[in-house]
């Protein structure tokens, strides 16, 4: 079995072999910036990581790994746009290094790009991922106007954020180690059980992604801490404060999340303060690891050797256990 590090830079090798080097300019630069990023790569390295559960060459989900980690970075492309995010893993967002029309257009010419790629797959599972990639892109829209629509419903349900993350981040991780299994070879029960393995480690790793907005260190972070609560965003941290403070915390919850004058700064330390009050990290923790325990009852259910789900689950591990 390769190890975690040996298959991202399988990965990265085939990446920068991509046929990017083309013009207009202006439509494949901003491609080649977000691309050359970097970043964690989570979702092709579980594609590949759950192909070698079941052959010994992981190599043979490379085509959907590399359709996977760039449909993903288009949707972060967007993504930015939407949030007007300044930086993304400490570099400029392509709408601010460029403009956001370059960014609007070189984000759709990637998402033709990712089916382009997933087109060359391997007959024997092209029929099996095309389906199942397209299923899957258009959740991850759903989710995305889920979360845009909570900007402005007045309120949100601990149940209707959960499907709405179920959506926008744990059915891409899900249908990575899905597609990986397939090119592998794996029964489609043990597919399946990779496929729900993802979706309980997506649901964790958004819900660390929350604690690290508001927690994290800004030196390893790569984004702004407390921009989740300078716009008001709907996370699991604010709408549990909503739910469980008394009415004195919240109407003054409710009071910050209404300034739109006071330094940014004030807003975000008068909200933390307030999570901290009530316990809200500690809340959050204890849902994460939750979603994590089902991910690895749901692995073990796989029928492979338990030495061969090792580098899954320290994987799993790290997904929560970050910093960044």
């Amino acid at each position: 079995m390769h190890t975690s590090d040996e298959l991202l830079n399988l990965f990265n090798q085939a990446l920068d072999e991509l046929p990017l080097d083309k013009t207009p300019a202006r439509l494949y630069d901003p491609i080649r910036y977000v691309l050359s990023m970097g970043g964690k790569r989570i979702r092709p390295t579980l594609c590949l990581m759950a192909c070698e559960l079941f052959c010994d060459e992981p190599a043979k989900a490379m085509i959907p790994a590399l359709a996977l980690e760039v449909f993903h970075n288009f949707t972060l492309l967007h993504d930015d746009i939407m949030d007007k995010a300044p930086t993304r893993r400490g570099m400029d967002c392509v709408h601010i290094k460029w403009d956001e029309n370059v960014a609007i257009l070189s984000g759709d010419a990637m998402q033709i790009l990712a089916y382009q790629i997933l087109g060359a797959a391997h007959v024997n599972y092209l029929k099996q991922c095309l389906p199942l990639f397209s299923q899957t892109a258009l959740e991850v829209c759903e989710g995305q106007q889920f979360d845009m629509d909570f900007e402005t419903q007045p309120s949100v349900t601990v149940a209707e954020y959960m499907n709405m993350i179920h959506l926008k981040t744990a059915v891409l991780m899900a249908t990575s180690l899905k597609m990986g299994a397939i090119a592998g070879g794996a029964s489609p029960a043990d597919a399946d059980l990779l496929y729900d393995f993802g979706l309980s480690t997506g649901l964790a790793f958004q819900l660390k992604d929350d604690l690290l907005d508001v927690y994290g260190c800004p030196e390893t972070f790569g984004k702004r801490i407390g921009g989740d609560i300078a716009c008001n965003k709907k996370t699991f941290m604010l709408i549990n404060a909503l739910d469980k403070a008394d009415p004195a915390t919240r109407a003054e919850l409710e009071n910050w999340l209404s300034q739109t004058t006071l330094p940014e700064s004030e807003k975000i330390s008068a909200i933390t303060a307030i999570y901290n009050k009530l316990n809200i990290k500690e809340l959050c923790i204890l849902e994460m690891e939750k979603h994590q325990k089902k991910a690895f009852q749901t692995l073990a259910r796989v029928s492979v050797p338990e030495s061969h789900k090792a580098i899954l689950i320290q994987l799993a591990n790290e997904l929560t256990d970050r910093d960044k």
